[in-house]
């Protein structure tokens, strides 16, 4: 299994690896790369864009004509506003996020490092987070690039998910452990 075969199995993973593949053989894994980081921003940050990308009462070739629209506005490159035309064509422009996020992992993969998603209770200080990349490294054996966000129905601590392994040290898991333990005495 190669580094580019990471994620299967299902469709933003395939459409992905599809990307990744054109990419690599054009050259231009880099480009790709930055737009597809920020169709993802855009996609967070505009829930207009989430809302008109997952309404299925939208004529096909009007939400194809619409988010090619909206790439070519962002300045993203030929290949990426090609491969959203594509995938809305496909029926498949919800998923764009998770796309980007598979194929950041192809990326990493490539370069033989991990992205881990950190979730806490409230924003890590710079100190903090390089502490959890230093033990993220040392625990996995790899160069990690960390994901952030803020989740403060955590109460405390913080999630950190790096491909299909989690580790949970949140409050409010501890606290829904503890509850668990105590019905069962």
């Amino acid at each position: 299994m190669s580094d580019q075969d990471v994620i299967t199995g299902q469709a933003p993973g395939r459409y992905a690896q599809a990307l990744f593949e054109l990419a690599d053989s054009a050259k231009s894994l880099k480009t790709v790369e930055k737009d597809m980081a920020s169709l993802k921003s855009m996609f967070a940050k505009n829930a207009d864009l989430r809302d008109m990308a997952g309404n299925p009462v939208f004529p096909i070739d009007e939400k194809v004509a619409a988010m090619t629209a909206v790439a070519k506005k962002a300045k993203l490159g030929k290949l990426v506003t090609q491969f959203v035309g594509t995938v809305t064509q496909n029926q498949r422009a919800a998923e764009l996020p998770a796309m980007a996020s598979a194929f950041e992992a192809l990326m990493a993969a490539k370069r033989g490092s991990e992205i881990a998603q950190i979730v806490s209770a409230k924003k890590l200080t710079a100190a903090q987070l390089t502490k959890i990349k230093s033990e993220l490294k040392k625990t996995l054996g790899r160069t990690v690039s960390v994901e952030t966000s803020v989740d403060p129905s955590l109460l405390g601590g913080f999630i950190v998910k790096v491909g299909s392994r989690l580790y949970d040290s949140s409050l409010k898991t501890k606290l829904e452990d503890l509850k668990l333990a105590l019905k069962e005495a």
